[in-house]
């Protein structure tokens, strides 16, 4: 841990200024309070309380996948997880989704338990998984028509989100006929039309160019701003992380483990090439390294020792 970054987590609550990089770090267990916004509800909007997941790998034993993961996210907060490959953050965003079950722990959703999936909580792939055979229209009212909501309601609100991420105009288009930035702007749309609580996103921006990848940063920012919506975002970017969220938390190597936490102190709006933002992500990454070091050496460790 860096000494600016120690003193920011041993500073009185309450009385922590801000470092140079702009992070308050704290220890792993912690919930970091976001000043200059309202104060946080008592009841956070996900909790993750003493997560643990295993698997049967082979008939030798199980992995261990998480391990007491204790994370707590405030109603309208972006807080982006990152963490070497392997860790455990996409199964963090599917336990919160519904669609695994944790092994122990309790997920809770506004103070309860989480049960199944729901519309309240809606995750974006990597993949998008858009319909080829529908118009960019159709994609976005399919999780409404699914839900029962009749036509001119659907027809009503998916124009609206169309219009939220400036494809109104190409609702009439098959997905094939959209760039890439376009697409993931149908998928945005289409998941912010259910009208979630929470919008989970698996490392959306990872396949896009880094033009592309810049125009949705301000985009998804815009529509965060404005909606209020709860949004949890995996990403391998640690500059991404910072250059979006309230709070970045870093996971260990498998087991995944909270390692630590940063509150990004930074004004909005944020950019990648700011130097603050890369000042920022510099404190982060060399704590990442040491997990990324781990990965390989278990990787790679029985190669050098033959």
């Amino acid at each position: 841990m860096t000494p600016t970054a120690r003193n920011a987590a041993e500073a009185p609550a309450g009385h922590r200024t801000a470092s140079r990089s702009g992070l308050h770090a704290r220890a792993s267990r912690s919930l970091v309070v976001l000043p200059g916004r309202a104060p946080v509800s008592t009841t956070p909007k996900v909790s993750l309380n003493d997560i643990c997941l295993t698997y049967g790998v082979n008939t030798k034993g199980r992995l261990i996948a998480l391990d007491h993961i204790n994370l707590h996210v405030q109603p309208g907060e972006f807080l982006c997880i990152v963490g070497p490959s392997g860790c455990g953050k996409s199964t963090l965003l599917h336990l919160v989704a519904g669609l695994h079950r944790q092994t122990t722990g309790e997920v809770l959703i506004d103070g309860k338990a989480a049960q199944g999936t729901g519309t309240d909580r809606i995750l974006i792939f990597q993949e998008l998984g858009l319909f080829p055979w529908l118009t960019v229209q159709q994609n976005v009212e399919f999780g409404l028509r699914m839900a029962g909501v009749s036509k001119a309601e659907r027809e009503s609100k998916a124009a609206d989100y169309l219009r939220l991420v400036h494809l109104h105009q190409f609702r009439d288009n098959y997905i094939h006929q959209l760039s890439g930035g376009m697409r993931q702007r149908v998928a945005l749309a289409r998941a912010l039309a259910t009208e979630p609580d929470v919008l989970l996103m698996d490392e959306p921006f990872a396949a896009l160019d880094a033009q592309t990848r810049d125009l949705l940063h301000d985009e998804l920012e815009r529509i965060w701003a404005e909606t209020g919506r709860t949004i949890i975002f995996v990403t391998h970017n640690v500059r991404e992380a910072v250059r979006l969220g309230d709070r970045v938390v870093l996971l260990t190597f498998r087991p995944g483990k909270v390692k630590r936490e940063y509150h990004v102190d930074l004004p909005r709006p944020r950019h990648l090439e700011d130097v603050p933002v890369a000042t920022a992500a510099r404190e982060i990454l060399g704590e990442l390294r040491e997990e990324i070091n781990k990965s390989l050496e278990a990787e790679y460790g029985n190669e050098t020792n033959r």
